[in-house]
């Protein structure tokens, strides 16, 4: 692994993406004991980054080789997308509908002198505070890429590793791939044909307290307005018989959304009501 990345660095000019695979280790409830892990993807291109789960890319391959159109979004996982040397990022959010929310997200970092090795490579370490959570970063400045997973950038070098201090979320570096073209990410453009809605904070908050007062309202107002009986409909593998099993339904959807809100930027999780 770690020679693929050192062969594949001197080719850097040449390739039109540079894909760099971080895996992500978090936790969505912050009590958790267990981490949940899924492997994320750093495109590199000539104008612009993409972060995103690994899976999006994996599901484009199939449909493109069983000529499917099907659809995959993680509401747990980030997507971002922003400009190549810019902090400015609009992330992509899917709840009832597909949203995008830019935001400056510039960051001011500490140096440190202390070192480490991994593998072939020194890292540096460096520091900083973002988004309610102090992170710890290792950085290599022999690689000339001031980038990193999700929004961390702006080091003299490719962050390598880095963790928050209470461990709830760990990025590590797995490997490093090169294409000679850059590389399509039509699912970030669209889902299932819908545009992203351009959204603010607010918005998005106020969307997320509509979902968690009534998280199943489109299920119910589908069911209530069926008229033929031979119509199923199905929530988390049980099926509804009647409109009344949907309360007990949403008080579970509910408790989840209180225990799994944990994200990335800890000082945007939403404050529910607890009754």
């Amino acid at each position: 692994m770690k020679k693929l990345i050192l062969l594949l660095f001197p080719l850097l000019l040449s390739a039109q993406t540079h894909r760099f695979v971080y895996l992500l280790q978090y936790k969505k409830d912050s009590l958790a004991q267990d981490f949940t892990k899924a492997n994320m993807v750093l495109d590199i291109n000539p104008d612009d980054i993409k972060f995103y789960p690994y899976a999006y890319a994996k599901n484009d391959s199939l449909n493109m080789i069983r000529g499917q159109k099907s659809a995959r979004w993680d509401d747990d996982l980030p997507a971002v997308i922003r400009k190549k040397n810019s902090s400015e990022n609009t992330s992509l959010i899917l709840m009832n509908d597909f949203y995008s929310l830019k935001s400056n997200d510039k960051i001011n970092w500490k140096l440190s002198d202390e070192t480490k090795v991994d593998g072939q490579y020194t890292l540096q370490k460096a520091t900083t505070d973002f988004g309610g959570r102090q992170w710890i970063a290792w950085f290599c400045k022999d690689i000339n890429l001031s980038e990193g997973p999700y929004k961390f950038r702006g080091l003299p070098g490719l962050i390598f590793e880095i963790e928050d201090s209470k461990k709830n979320y760990l990025f590590k570096l797995a490997k490093s791939m090169k294409f000679s073209n850059t590389y399509k990410t039509p699912f970030l453009d669209s889902f299932l044909g819908k545009k992203p809605l351009p959204v603010t904070d607010n918005m998005i908050a106020k969307k997320q307290l509509e979902l968690y007062n009534d998280p199943l309202h489109d299920v119910a107002e589908s069911f209530k307005s069926n008229t033929n009986p031979e119509n199923t409909f199905w929530v988390s593998g049980v099926q509804v018989k009647s409109i009344d099993q949907l309360k007990g339904m949403s008080d579970e959807r509910r408790r989840v959304m209180l225990r799994d809100n944990n994200p990335i930027e800890i000082d945007k999780a939403i404050k529910y009501p607890l009754n």
